[in-house]
């Protein structure tokens, strides 16, 4: 699915997508990023800031100045603590004085498959993990936060990092970088775990959502229908692994050269990743296992250890 070409904003300008919901761009376009990362403030009183995003002079400039008289920044709320979300929360805090939300530090969340590679020594899946994010106030699923004018209902989303949360109001749902509109949200070990991704991604679609406002790209105006479009996606990539596994065991890296034919060689790596995720899923459910220990670099079979012992 194709990004729509008319999301433009002007970076560090805000823009008002409904009553007491504006967005601010920040100026870190990239392939990982889109345009760059989308800051929302949200209320008319007291302001919640949603991923002040990464650590650039300007951003932070910007939303000081979003900032109306007679309102003030009460929560400072991250979503996730990849690099290009979280590392401003702490600058924005000390100017402001408001206290940094957070689901935890970077390794909260974590399923115990991920941690399993990471003690194997695989390494961050490729978006750069903000190592020091320790929020000021850890929040837990369900929990509500609250100012003058709003509440958001915390929503606990692993899958794309352990820590990932979304963020409720109302019939509007902050997806961050789990649901977004102008790509397939990257899952790519240790930091996502596939398995994780698929519940969230059920979860969410369980809800009865207006809108989706994402971390990157513009508004999601069909939620139920975005979310079916993911699952299937991801569906369609695991019925490819596994029809490639009938012939004979493959490492993921011989699973992504095999399956994404029209990927530019630089972007292999992660498509790498992303087969190494559902292989993981894969071999958590039985379907798949890896001859000797998981790891990156093992072969996979159809079945069990077991079958083949």
């Amino acid at each position: 699915m194709k990004a729509p070409d008319d999301f433009n904003p002007v970076p560090g300008q805000p823009e008002e997508l409904e009553p007491g919901v504006r967005r601010i761009l920040a100026p870190n376009p990239s392939p990982m990023t889109y345009r760059g990362t989308n800051t929302y403030l949200i209320g008319t009183g007291d302001v919640a800031v949603i991923d002040p995003g990464p650590d650039l002079p300007a951003h932070l400039e910007a939303i000081l100045a979003a900032i109306e008289p007679g309102q003030r920044i009460s929560h400072i709320i991250v979503t996730h603590s990849h690099l290009d979300h979280s590392p401003l929360a702490r600058a924005l805090s000390l100017r402001c004085g408001a206290p940094v939300y957070g689901f935890g530090p970077a390794t909260a969340g974590r399923s115990p498959a991920m941690q399993d590679l990471v003690d194997k020594g695989m390494q961050g899946g490729g978006e750069g993990i903000d190592t020091d994010f320790i929020p000021d106030i850890s929040v837990r699923d369900g929990e509500i936060l609250t100012g003058e004018t709003w509440s958001l209902e915390v929503i606990h989303t692993p899958g794309h990092l352990g820590n990932h949360i979304a963020l409720g109001l109302n019939d509007a749902c902050f997806t961050a970088d789990h649901v977004m509109g102008w790509a397939s949200s990257l899952v790519s070990p240790p930091d996502g775990d596939l398995t994780d991704f698929m519940t969230s991604c059920q979860r969410l679609r369980d809800g009865s959502w207006r809108v989706f406002y994402p971390g990157h790209g513009a508004a999601v105006l069909d939620p139920s229908g975005r979310l079916d479009w993911l699952m299937g996606h991801r569906n369609a990539r695991e019925a490819a692994i596994l029809e490639r596994l009938q012939h004979q065991p493959a490492t993921p890296a011989e699973l992504a050269r095999a399956i994404y034919t029209e990927t530019p060689p630089a972007l292999l790596g992660a498509a790498e990743r992303n087969v190494l995720a559902h292989l993981v899923d894969l071999a958590g459910k039985s379907i798949v296992s890896p001859i000797g220990a998981l790891t990156p670099e093992a072969k996979f079979r159809l079945g069990t250890q077991a079958d083949f012992s």
